[in-house]
């Protein structure tokens, strides 16, 4: 089966980033990837991201940006263009909207403005979850997918499969509902807590990530981790290396 591209979201290496930007993105290169996605920080400095993009081969198609709490949202727009980025994403709208029928729509609506401005910058805007929007049943429904059904078809969605299956839902079960719309895919590892040092490379934890992956073959994958007990990089070729066998195998 056809897979989707790889990339590695650098919040996941938040740390060795502030120290060494072109450094780490040598280091994630080496390993093998090809695309990166920038989380936030890019937006303050993005000529820098842009000139060690270009010095080490890596190509940024998406970008996180918490887009939906500006009142102007161009200046993160104008840094995902400059870096070349295609779709920005916004990582997180924690409100309490998420718990009603209304509250859900009025999320929606922000959520299309914002891809009517993106457009402005031939970008797409997504949206990527956490827990809460799979916990919230307003109407019996996850509040995700109350949400889906309110998007113009210009939103897409990042699914953060591991927060889905902290949320209560079966990730694949959850892309097979939302369908072309999930455009990227978040994938992790862990033991379905919220405990984000317990998360683990992709394969060694009790998601079933093959029918993750399946649900949504042509989405691009996304490795990351919130956090982790451990070597951070290891862990990142420890899910790269995860992906690649089960490519191998098919």
């Amino acid at each position: 089966m056809a897979r989707g591209p790889v990339s590695v979201q650098l919040y996941s290496v938040r740390d060795r980033l502030a120290d060494d930007l072109e450094g780490t993105l040598e280091r994630l290169a080496s390993l093998g990837f090809t695309n990166v996605e920038p989380y936030g920080v890019f937006v303050a400095d993005s000529d820098r991201y842009a000139a060690a993009l270009a010095a080490t081969g890596l190509s940024a198609p998406s970008a996180h940006a918490g887009v939906l709490g500006l009142s102007d949202p161009a200046p993160a727009f104008e840094a995902a263009a400059a870096l070349g980025v295609r779709t920005v994403v916004d990582p997180a709208h924690r409100t309490e909207d998420w718990e009603s029928v209304d509250g859900i729509a009025r999320i929606a609506e922000r959520m299309n403005r914002a891809a009517e401005r993106a457009r402005e910058y031939d970008l797409v805007f997504g949206y990527h979850n956490h827990w809460w929007e799979l916990e919230s049943r307003p109407n019996g429904a996850p509040a995700l997918e109350q949400l889906a059904a309110r998007l113009t078809d210009d939103v897409v969605l990042e699914v953060d499969t591991y927060w889905v299956e902290v949320g209560g839902e079966s990730a694949p079960d959850l892309l097979g509902r939302l369908g072309d719309r999930v455009r990227l895919l978040h994938v992790k590892d862990g033991d379905r807590s919220r405990d984000t040092k317990k998360q683990l490379p992709a394969g060694e934890g009790v998601l079933d990530v093959p029918a993750i992956l399946d649900a949504a073959p042509t989405a691009m994958r996304v490795l990351e981790f919130d956090d982790y007990d451990g070597d951070t990089i290891d862990g990142l070729a420890a899910s790269l290396a995860y992906l690649k066998n089960l490519e191998a195998g098919e």
